[in-house]
């Protein structure tokens, strides 16, 4: 079983705290699927905001940790690190759907699968649980690109 730890996970994703949002990958397959995890604690940072009364995850941050878990996936089917000069970008966000909320002591548990991949464009079907129960899901669609290139449209 393939897995890593927070080490090697910063070996391939340029993010750092607060926007590291995944902390251990269970068990990834190239070409095909990653499972990881995100633990969510009261420390995270977005809670002082969101909200102070009853704190809940941003459903845009955890399309956020499904994200990094597909680029993860990506440049571990690419067998390559990426650079100072690479920037993963969305470029498309489908069916984004949220079924419950993630609160502080939340454990959640993200499954990517690449559904494929044209012309520099990956797609991938994605879905974080917690205890078993679906609290997001979505298709999500990327791009790597260089620094220098990053102002070019996608499938360029």
């Amino acid at each position: 079983m393939n897995s890593l730890d927070i080490n090697q996970i910063k070996q391939y994703l340029p993010h750092r705290y607060p926007l590291l949002l995944v902390d251990r990958v269970l068990e990834w397959e190239s070409g095909k699927s990653i499972t990881a995890i995100k633990n969510v604690t009261i420390n995270e940072e977005f809670f002082n905001g969101h909200f102070p009364h009853k704190p809940v995850m941003p459903g845009v941050l955890m399309i956020e940790a499904l994200a990094q878990t597909a680029a993860l996936l990506s440049f571990l089917t690419m067998g390559q690190k990426p650079d100072d000069n690479s920037v993963v970008y969305f470029v498309g966000i489908d069916g984004a759907r949220f079924k419950r909320p993630v609160e502080p002591g939340d454990q959640l548990k993200m499954q990517v699968e690449i559904l494929r991949t044209a012309r520099g464009i990956w797609k991938y079907k994605a879905q974080g649980t917690v205890d078993g129960q679906v609290a997001v899901e979505a298709e999500l669609m990327c791009t790597m690109r260089s620094a220098n290139d990053a102002s070019q449209p996608a499938g360029q």
